[in-house]
């Protein structure tokens, strides 16, 4: 499906990116090949938009949530909100699900590297026609009220329910608890 997404977006994708700067009050991150973007978009879900398989409300934040821009109906791929961590965005733009809005954050372009195009990561939000713009930064808040039982010292990841029953399925190393307790003997005894 991954795969499927990524290219959908880089066929969906100009050859030369159009500039979104202007007005953006985006934050940097220091990434490569960012720029500021601001720009209205439709917030769609993207497997809807590849496949026609549509549910409602944009699966209820179960898929990954897209921007079909409005300046050149170019599909975007959000797959960061404002948050240190690159948890996503759909908790963020699942309640813009089918709404125009204007986005602004920061757009990856580099056409030399492949799949580096179309990548958002967006910092607010807001429906158009609004004047109140919405941090997108609520990820950590929507998991916590998720994962109560959760709650605790470190990293988010260290106490999601969802990582730790995979771990105890597969292991850390993803080859199942035998071959963890191996591998952890020779590498740490």
């Amino acid at each position: 499906m991954t795969r499927i997404i990524a290219l959908a977006l880089i066929a969906a994708s100009p050859v030369y990116a159009a500039d979104f700067s202007e007005g953006s009050s985006a934050k940097s991150w220091n990434l490569y090949a960012e720029a500021p973007a601001l720009f209205e978009a439709k917030v769609v879900d993207i497997t809807c938009e590849v496949t026609g398989d549509c549910p409602d409300n944009c699966g209820d934040g179960d898929r990954q949530l897209g921007l079909l821009r409005a300046a050149d109906d170019v599909l975007v791929f959000p797959n960061k909100n404002a948050q240190s961590g690159f948890q996503g965005a759909t908790v963020d733009l699942l309640p813009f699900c089918g709404k125009q809005v204007d986005v602004d954050g920061l757009l990856i372009e580099d056409e030399d590297i492949q799949g580096a195009t179309n990548i958002y990561l967006v910092q607010k939000v807001r429906e158009v026609g609004s004047e109140d713009w919405v941090k997108a930064n609520t990820w950590s808040k929507a998991w916590a009220a998720k994962y109560p039982e959760a709650k605790g010292k470190g990293p988010w990841f260290r106490r999601d329910p969802r990582v730790n029953a995979h771990l105890a399925e597969t292991g850390h190393f993803g080859l199942g608890l035998e071959k963890d307790a191996e591998l952890i003997k020779e590498l740490f005894e």
